[in-house]
């Protein structure tokens, strides 16, 4: 294949509002490295990582929900996820699909050729469980927002698939996400689960996947969004926050606490959340939308003998199974909308400003 010198690609040029996004169309392809391979980027999906890392929502400074704004004050020494600064410009996109197209000299040459999706966890192979030995495709390195993109080979899973570029491009961060926190929580079929921000890609997730895993869902979301989530055929789909949510679940399911709570919202709505959870429950968390700092009893963590669990980096496996879940046709994917690259702006405002349900994709 014809490859050539320079690429398309949307580049972050420090933290701060949407303005700090640039799209340029003169960037040096990357050359792959001796263990890596060099993809021709088919579709990358968006992501709250993205957002987040691009206005330092990440620091102990800020203490509100995500917006997607310039925020007054971001400590440079914490203002990515893995609480470290980040290297500009660094071009986004963790969740990129596409064709490989070019091999360093170590890679596994079976791949050339290959529809590939990218493993979002970058990992030192030679201790791959080190939680302390991981980055993140497009914080730590340069991702998928681009016509082109490196990876390691061994950060691949080869799809064989009829889905579009699109429709897998909205896998592999939400996806991965939700299966590590119902993994996190040990979710199995006689959980039911509730799960809030139903509707974004991480919630659509946690849905399929844990009815996969054989639990009962139900859902928190806006009322615009029910008809959409339906199609996932949950137990019961709730408002975003309903006022009396232990006889909201009485009502709809039959009883008024539910074995384990999902969440990537936080906020204000924290401790009612933790009230409706059973004695002996879970709680699992990924994320924290409407806000970082909650209000939390200790005497109902430990007279009801709950169990906490935060879930970000991800043992290997996760991706693996992933992959199966894919190939075998076990999962929806929820395809909101797709942007060309070169209206990044436009998708990027769109997604903060979150009237879809699933995920949206840029396409190179």
């Amino acid at each position: 294949m014809n490859i050539p010198s320079t690429m398309r690609a949307v580049v972050l040029t420090g933290h701060g509002g949407p303005e700090v996004l640039e799209f340029r169309d003169d960037c040096p392809v990357p050359e792959p490295g001796p263990d890596q391979v060099l993809i021709k980027v088919g579709a990358c999906g968006m992501n709250n990582t993205d957002v987040n890392t691009r206005s330092g929502w990440y620091s102990k400074t800020v203490t509100g929900a995500t917006s997607g704004d310039a925020l007054p004050k971001v400590d440079d020494e914490d203002p990515s996820w893995g609480g470290a600064p980040i290297s500009f410009p660094r071009i986004q996109g963790a969740d990129a699909v596409g064709t490989v197209v070019a091999l360093g000299a170590d890679a596994n040459p079976s791949l050339l050729g290959k529809r590939v999706m990218v493993d979002c966890w970058l990992r030192d192979w030679n201790d791959p469980l080190n939680k302390d030995k991981t980055g993140y495709f497009g914080s730590e390195c340069d991702g998928g927002f681009a016509e082109y993109a490196v990876a390691h080979h061994r950060n691949l899973g080869v799809i064989e698939s009829p889905l579009s570029d699109a429709e897998l491009a909205t896998f592999s961060c939400s996806y991965s996400t939700a299966e590590g926190m119902l993994s996190r929580a040990n979710v199995g079929k006689d959980d039911t689960v509730l799960v809030t921000g139903a509707s974004g890609g991480v919630g659509s997730a946690l849905i399929q996947l844990a009815h996969r895993r054989g639990a009962r869902v139900v859902c928190l979301a806006s009322e615009a969004k029910h008809a959409d989530l339906a199609k996932l055929s949950p137990a019961a789909i709730l408002p975003r926050s309903p006022g009396n949510l232990k006889a909201a679940l009485q009502q709809s399911i039959g009883q008024s606490t539910v074995s384990v709570v999902a969440d990537i919202v936080g906020g204000t709505y924290f401790p009612t959340l933790i009230d409706a959870l059973e004695r002996g429950g879970r709680y699992t968390c990924s994320g924290a939308i409407a806000g970082p700092i909650v209000e939390l009893d200790l005497r109902t963590l430990y007279l009801r003998d709950l169990t906490f669990t935060g879930s970000t980096v991800l043992p290997p496996h996760i991706f693996k199974d992933l992959v199966g879940y894919i190939t075998r046709g076990e999962l929806r994917p929820m395809l909101a909308a797709t942007y060309p690259l070169s209206d990044f702006h436009n998708a990027q405002a769109a997604f903060i400003y979150k009237a879809h349900t699933g995920n949206i994709v840029v396409v190179p």
